[in-house]
């Protein structure tokens, strides 16, 4: 059953300081990935800043990741939305320009019920043949998708895995418990992360990972494999990542790192701001401490 599995970036989209997209930068990060065994990218999810991109902007970019990926790794496109109709549209245009999945975040600030999350992934699945994870995060949304409604979910043969990123012990459970048999279960909550991966989980979808893409991608490896020791001393190296890279609001921490590696430019756009000078000298220290950067 498994399609997808290990470390998954979730990756930042580089822009120029004007807000525009910078695609020479991309094939830089993508490059950096590949080459530090990242095993799948996810494009523009909300570390890609998919609430800023227009649609034909999130396409584009979409398409051109494929592209530069050229079939090395799998990439899942972000496709999610608040609008029913909008996210079977994206994830149309992911499918045509040859995303091998699409992630796809529950509808943000309408709050829909929990019949109403069931029938707007139902529905895209229905409409779109191609491997489809849902994706709950309710510190984001302010909508959780029960445990219960993700098994209603997994029986359609459409739909193959959930992040979840509530960071609950508990849920994680649960979900493996009811839904393991029918679909892959990921982390998105880079502090449980090995937590989850040896109790069961299929990867992480990560944002850590953009900053550490080898170790986080060495600690999925040891992790799913068992190895608690060497998952444990990797996830010891990069955990000071797990929480600095959420002193603002994501991403605006992991684009001042990858600017400090030098791997994009200074780049973001509105509503979200450039890292505050306040974060500078904590969010360099975790970057020597893991190896990230050196003096």
């Amino acid at each position: 059953m498994s399609i997808f599995k290990g470390s998954m970036v979730a990756i930042a989209t580089p822009m120029n300081e004007d807000g525009s997209l910078d695609f020479e930068s991309l094939e830089k990060l993508i490059e950096f990935h590949v080459d530090n065994l990242t095993d799948v990218i996810i494009s523009v999810g909300t570390t890609g800043e998919s609430a800023t991109l227009d649609f034909n902007e999130h396409s584009k970019v979409i398409k051109t990741t494929i592209d530069l990926v050229n079939g090395r790794i799998p990439v899942i496109a972000g496709t999610g939305a608040n609008s029913t109709s909008e996210a079977i549209e994206l994830t149309v245009s992911a499918k045509k320009n040859g995303a091998d999945g699409c992630l796809l975040v529950t509808p943000y600030y309408n709050k829909p019920t929990q019949e109403g999350l069931y029938q707007h992934y139902k529905k895209i699945a229905d409409q779109v043949s191609i491997p489809q994870i849902l994706y709950n995060v309710p510190g984001r949304t302010s909508v959780d998708m029960e445990p219960k409604t993700v098994y209603r979910l997994s029986s359609h043969s459409n739909i193959v895995g959930i992040k979840e990123a509530s960071g609950d012990k508990q849920r994680s459970k649960e979900l493996l418990s009811l839904c393991s048999d029918n679909m892959q279960i990921f982390t998105g909550d880079d502090k449980t992360s090995l937590g989850d991966l040896l109790d069961g989980f299929s990867g992480n979808i990560s944002v850590t990972a953009n900053v550490v893409p080898k170790q986080m991608h060495m600690m999925c490896k040891y992790a799913m494999e068992g190895d608690i020791e060497k998952a444990s001393e990797l996830n010891d190296q990069i955990d000071v990542l797990h929480d600095v890279l959420f002193c603002e609001s994501n991403p605006i921490p992991v684009k001042w790192c990858l600017n400090r590696m030098g791997l994009i430019k200074k780049g973001i756009r509105l509503p979200l701001t450039w890292l505050d000078e306040k974060y500078h000298e904590q969010l360099n220290q975790a970057l020597l401490g893991s190896g990230a950067v050196n003096e």
